[in-house]
């Protein structure tokens, strides 16, 4: 789950990490009072969704940039306006773009020099790992591609959490004088406990900024967190915004499917994460696109079938669905009822292939046989998804 950044920041400041004044504000008729909050002094302006590159992109009406520069408060006000209600398209939106709901007004930071850093989980030592480059305030990645040199890692044992010898060596590689390295080192020791207790996938500052009094401060936040263990932290929860997320994976959530939305035009049905990755696999391996990752789990109901069948014909893009299903704890005949059931309620037009095999699979297959329906078997994953291919070209 994502959050924006003047969320993050808001959850930064409980764990004591710095970050410059900022306010948040939902309405135009909130812009006056979130800028009367901050000092009269040059201001931020920040479009909040949840994607980066808002600096560089462009809204839809032509006007250019989501993260604005304003010298006076009336400047701030203008530009708010302009970017309230708005679709802003960068690099990470897509064409679509997202239109913009909240604006965050912070107070302009001087600044020495940009940096930056990261917390987040290495999966090849499963371990939490800090990334940290002396190159901020640019797309990482770039830096990452040109200049390897210049990024180092730390990772942290779990069992013991982030140890001195480490803050010092992250320190003395970013080049800190002695009165940035203390402000730095119980930044990052902050972080890291945030990072920790909140269960946080990824925690990203960029940049992390020094100034002309030797501040360290967390100019930009990035969070998100692991869904798995959002139980533990229903304060968190609470700051989702549904807005910015797939309305189809928001109804996916809703009856527990593990659903993400593609850009291909066959929707894949499935049971089993393994299984679907394996089905989006053989679909383009046979000329097809995927529309969408959809599990609805080793022991879904009928209810969750018709759930998926909704939730995928939701899906303008789609023009053929691919059911693929193998029974272990799964029952085939569920799967095959629940497939004839949603087929009846929504009047499906498209095309739809299914392979069932396993656990009582020749009930299944009799039961999809006698349903009437116009929809193709497939005898085992290749055929279907040739067949599925074939269909939607």
């Amino acid at each position: 789950m994502n959050i924006h950044e003047y969320q993050a920041k808001a959850l930064f400041e409980k764990y004591g990490v710095p970050v410059p004044q900022g306010v948040a504000a939902k309405s135009p008729a909130e812009f006056e009072s979130a800028l009367a909050q901050l000092p009269d002094a040059p201001v931020v302006v920040k479009s909040q969704i949840h994607a980066g590159g808002r600096g560089k992109g462009t809204f839809t009406d032509g006007f250019k940039g989501g993260v604005k520069f304003a010298k006076t408060k009336a400047d701030a006000l203008d530009y708010a306006k302009k970017m309230f209600n708005n679709t802003l398209v960068t690099i990470q939106t897509g064409p679509a773009g997202r239109k913009v709901q909240t604006i965050y007004f912070t107070h302009a930071s001087d600044i020495k020099k940009e940096y930056y850093l990261a917390i987040l989980l290495d999966r090849a030592t499963s371990k939490p790992v800090i990334v940290a480059s002396t190159e901020g305030g640019v797309d990482i990645e770039t830096v990452a591609h040109d200049t390897p040199e210049k990024i180092f890692k730390v990772l942290i044992d779990p069992a013991y959490g982030i140890a001195d010898f480490q803050v010092r060596e992250l320190i003395f590689k970013l080049g800190l004088n002695p009165a940035e390295a203390k402000n730095a080192a119980k930044l990052i020791r902050n972080l890291y406990t945030f990072f920790w207790e909140t269960d946080a996938a990824m925690v990203e500052v960029n940049p992390l900024i020094t100034t002309p009094d030797d501040k360290v401060l967390a100019l930009d936040a990035k969070v998100s967190f692991d869904s798995n263990a959002l139980f533990r932290h229903p304060e968190i929860v609470a700051l989702r915004d549904l807005n910015e997320e797939d309305p189809k994976e928001i109804a996916a959530s809703k009856y527990d499917l593990a659903y993400i939305a593609l850009d291909g035009n066959i929707a894949c049905l499935v049971n089993g994460a393994g299984l679907a990755m394996s089905t989006m696999d053989i679909i383009k391996h046979y000329g097809g696109n995927p529309a969408n990752f959809l599990d609805v789990g080793g022991g879904a109901s009928k209810e969750k079938v018709i759930a998926a069948f909704k939730i995928i014909l939701g899906d303008a893009n789609v023009k053929g669905i691919f059911g693929n299903i193998v029974g272990g704890i799964m029952d085939c005949n569920v799967i095959a009822e629940g497939i004839v059931e949603a087929v009846k309620e929504v009047g499906l037009k498209l095309p739809l292939v299914v392979r069932l095999e396993g656990n009582n699979v020749a009930a299944g297959k009799a039961t999809l046989a006698n349903s009437g329906l116009a929809l193709v078997s497939g005898d085992t994953m290749a055929d279907a998804a040739q067949k599925i291919v074939k269909l939607v070209a």
